[in-house]
């Protein structure tokens, strides 16, 4: 980032009066001074949606955020989703938010106990790092998640900025990944069972596939982002399998590098704000064989139809268009 530009933000965010404090080198920032429940004004807004695109992803701590709270924060950013279908801990009254309560989401669905589901979505490491919804033509452009409760230890979150992870990709390498298109399909981080798997056919039954850009170029920012992530990722197109699976390999392991990464550890209040058309994320395994409950409530904004180093937008196969849930 150009120092005219730091400058810039740096102001802006002096004249809201909030403070926005960076965690790490690439990615993530906490904002310090913002009381989301009470209401921001236009200059507030602006500090945070700057800060959200520079750091990709932001934290806020001690809030008093009820549902309602959450859904009027998120449509000062953008149009709130409204999934057709929720967990069954989601509240009946705010269809914008879907809450997540570990074994209530996981526990005895298809099937399988809560420790079965984690084993099989994240049966490797990089499996598990995803963007929301990102076998969707349109997956969202951000996502807004508040803490209600958490274990006392562990349930952390990572973040990885994908622009950085792209930068930071050799000039040959960022030439020919910007070339290339790849499928993304709902189901591809799953380990089947042994034998009849009820998952698998749900999956076969609804399916949600896209052939995204493999870079697609940041619609605010103009950045371009590395479109990779473990959960959707099926197949480069035009690649043999196995040099798909070489140079997918390569750039999760890029995207993942420690140094381009951020992770947070949530308090009762916490909000982390994030970008998720500029990162991915790793979702907490190390609480399943713990006695605290995990309660979490997450509001995602519309995005667009992500558009590749060429222009070339993403095209839909199965189960989604762009604006319909």
């Amino acid at each position: 980032m150009t120092t005219d530009r730091a400058t810039a933000e740096r102001t802006a965010a002096e004249t809201a009066g909030i403070e926005v404090k960076p965690v790490a080198g690439h990615v993530g920032a906490e904002i310090v001074g913002a009381d989301l429940a009470g209401g921001l004004d236009a200059a507030q807004v602006a500090a945070v949606r700057a800060a959200v695109l520079r750091w990709k992803v932001v934290f806020f701590r001690d809030q008093r955020l009820d549902h309602a709270g959450h859904v009027a924060f998120a449509r000062l950013f953008g149009e709130p989703v409204v999934l057709p279908r929720r967990g069954k801990a989601s509240p009946a009254d705010f269809p914008e938010v879907e809450t997540t309560a570990d074994r209530l989401e996981l526990g005895g669905r298809f099937g399988m106990e809560h420790d079965e589901w984690l084993r099989r979505r994240r049966h490797t490491l990089l499996r598990g790092w995803h963007c929301d919804h990102g076998a969707r033509v349109d997956p969202p452009a951000a996502t807004i998640l508040r803490a209600e409760t958490v274990p006392p230890y562990g349930g952390d979150t990572t973040w990885s900025n994908l622009a950085a992870a792209y930068a930071g990709l050799s000039a040959p390498m960022r030439a020919f990944v910007g070339t290339l298109r790849a499928e993304h399909r709902l189901g591809v981080g799953y380990q089947p069972r042994p034998g009849d798997d009820a998952y698998v056919r749900h999956l076969l039954d609804h399916q949600t596939a896209t052939v995204h850009p493999l870079v697609r170029v940041h619609p605010e920012t103009g950045e371009r982002v590395l479109f990779v992530n473990g959960y959707y990722v099926e197949q480069i197109a035009g690649l043999s399998r196995p040099e798909s699976a070489a140079v997918l390999q390569l750039l999760l392991e890029q995207a993942t590098r420690p140094e381009y990464t951020v992770r947070f550890r949530w308090e009762p209040g916490s909000v982390a704000f994030w970008d998720n058309r500029a990162t991915i994320h790793l979702a907490p395994s190390d609480t399943a064989h713990l006695d605290h409950p995990r309660t979490m409530h997450r509001v995602m904004l519309a995005g667009d139809v992500p558009a590749g180093v060429d222009g070339t937008p993403s095209e839909a196969i199965a189960g989604s268009e762009p604006g319909r849930w």
